[in-house]
């Protein structure tokens, strides 16, 4: 990902940030690059082979802007994994002369990098002629090894999922009443399981219960609550009318599929109220889910069968 975000030859995203600053001094010449050093930080110990560092960065030619990470990663650092540089004229040379807190400055001719490019690159940006300059200015924000880097993400995941749990369990009590208010309107009796899925059987299927790991084959149709239909495998306007197939309880489909699929049989025909945290939740799915859409399937059991599943799930 790094590498298709920050390309060496063309520099087509680069990112960030205004040193605020300026030391003066003389540029150093490094592998076909210049820099200097603007503003030096707090850190000890400069970047080694193998760290992970966090940096904003802004590439610009004369006055065209060529990326600018506050922008394309809202505030937040890129991060590089620093390695040995083959070639010359590519800026991530400079990254073993920084230390962490520093500001620098590189500069690369472009006459430099059109030496690099292979023979067979035949078209190139506007900017990149012989005579322009491409100047970086960037900031390191951390240097840390590999080992911190991956127990720094494992704590801000873990984080993350426990807000997103936190907002689940808010939400599930709203879902609840507009799920029972709906109900009660339509005059609808439903069952309701522990999670807060609510289901009408339509029609009992014959046979055991679905099992975990079983391939199923489903006909449904799905809606939200005021009605409005946004995909379905039968109705020839959603463009797909055929057999839908997943494996049960290995995340291929929303966790409300997975749940509700376990109380029905081959041939069961029912109606399922999906609460938001066991569907699409916060985010929504596309123009026709918002954000903490509570959903209702129309669903038919057409066949179980042992396996994997012999399609990828649609919306």
């Amino acid at each position: 990902m790094l590498k298709r975000i920050l390309p060496v030859a063309l520099l087509s995203a680069v990112i960030a940030v205004n040193t605020g600053c300026n030391s003066g001094g003389e540029f150093k010449k490094l592998n076909g690059i210049e820099y200097k050093i603007v503003k030096h930080g707090a850190g000890k110990s400069k970047a080694a082979m193998g760290d992970i560092v966090e940096f904003h960065i802004l590439a610009k030619v004369d006055t065209l802007v060529l990326g600018d990470s506050r922008k394309q990663q809202e505030g937040k650092p890129a991060v590089i994994r620093v390695d040995s540089v083959k070639g010359s004229g590519q800026w991530q040379s400079v990254f073993p002369m920084l230390t962490a807190g520093d500001s620098a400055v590189v500069q690369i001719w472009c006459d430099t990098m059109i030496k690099n490019l292979p023979p067979q690159q035949q078209q190139l940006p506007p900017w990149l002629k012989k005579g322009n300059k491409v100047v970086i200015t960037l900031k390191v924000e951390s240097i840390k090894s590999m080992a911190e880097y991956q127990k720094d993400m494992q704590t801000k995941q873990a984080a993350m999922q426990k807000e997103m749990q936190d907002k689940a369990a808010s939400q599930a009590p709203v879902d609840d009443k507009i799920i029972q208010d709906f109900l009660a309107k339509n005059n609808i009796k439903a069952s309701k399981t522990n999670s807060g899925i609510y289901y009408v059987i339509h029609k009992e299927g014959k046979g055991d219960m679905i099992q975990k790991g079983q391939n199923v084959t489903i006909d449904y149709t799905g809606k939200t609550l005021d009605g409005k239909m946004f995909d379905s495998n039968t109705d020839p306007a959603k463009g797909h009318v055929q057999p839908f197939s997943f494996n049960v309880g290995t995340g291929q489909v929303i966790p409300g599929w997975d749940e509700a699929v376990l109380l029905m049989k081959k041939g069961t025909n029912a109606t399922i109220y999906i609460p938001s945290p066991l569907a699409y939740g916060p985010r929504g799915a596309g123009p026709d889910i918002g954000p903490n859409s509570v959903l209702m399937f129309d669903m038919e059991v057409k066949d179980v069968k042992a396996g994997k599943a012999e399609s990828q799930p649609g919306q």
